[in-house]
């Protein structure tokens, strides 16, 4: 089965263009105010209108309330809503019913117990998403950092996943293999700087991921 990858965090035609054409299942658009990577829902929308219907959009927020993400839905028309935060799964399941959208939980991971806490999440959510714990001050997501892909060893979800924190087009293959990963998900190691995307880089992260030349 093929690897299906999100490139997050765009925000130029460019970079859009480019994880449109090297093959990407899901474009993600960052909300975050204080992530370099953070778009107004007025620009994401004029972005997303690149978007075929054939790949997905997804809103990234952390801890976001209804006004916000009513904004958000109402100008992108998402097909996902990340959720990058502190948010209980009794918040995930409301917004999940409040928007009427798939909703995509995302947990920083670093211990076995960690892991653990995603099972909270797993009938609640349409999709999960492993990331590693940023550091101290650190941004909650987009801080290019692993986690040790042991930890995922052997784990069964009755959810798709998706594997994130610190990918990049070298190590991407490898994260796959060791975790038996099926979708991945990039936004700082496809990147020349913090918020600047190389659409070059993301065409080779693409390329190892997807296995697509």
């Amino acid at each position: 089965m093929s690897t299906r990858a999100k490139i997050c965090g765009l925000k130029t035609p460019e970079t859009v263009a480019a994880a449109v054409e090297g093959g990407a299942s899901y474009i993600g658009f960052n909300f975050y105010p204080r992530s370099p990577r953070a778009v107004t829902p007025e620009a994401a929308a004029r972005l997303a209108a690149l978007v075929p219907a054939s790949v997905a959009k997804v809103a990234l927020v952390v801890d976001a309330d209804d006004a916000l993400i009513d904004t958000i839905a109402g100008a992108l028309a998402p097909e996902i809503l990340q959720l990058h935060g502190s948010e209980t799964p009794e918040r995930v399941a409301a917004i999940r019913v409040r928007t009427g959208r798939k909703v995509m939980k995302a947990l920083a991971i670093a211990t076995p117990a960690d892991v653990e806490r995603m099972r909270a999440y797993e009938f609640v959510a349409d999709l999960l998403m492993f990331d590693a714990k940023p550091p101290p001050g650190g941004l909650p997501g987009g801080n290019g950092l692993p986690f040790d892909w042991r930890l995922l060893k052997d784990e069964r979800w009755s959810r798709p996943w998706l594997l994130a924190g610190g990918l990049t087009p070298e190590n991407v293959a490898e994260a796959i293999r060791s975790t038996g990963a099926t979708q991945v998900d990039v936004s700082s190691g496809v990147e020349d700087r913090p918020g600047v995307k190389s659409p070059e880089k993301i065409r080779q992260f693409l390329a190892a991921a997807t296995g697509r030349s």
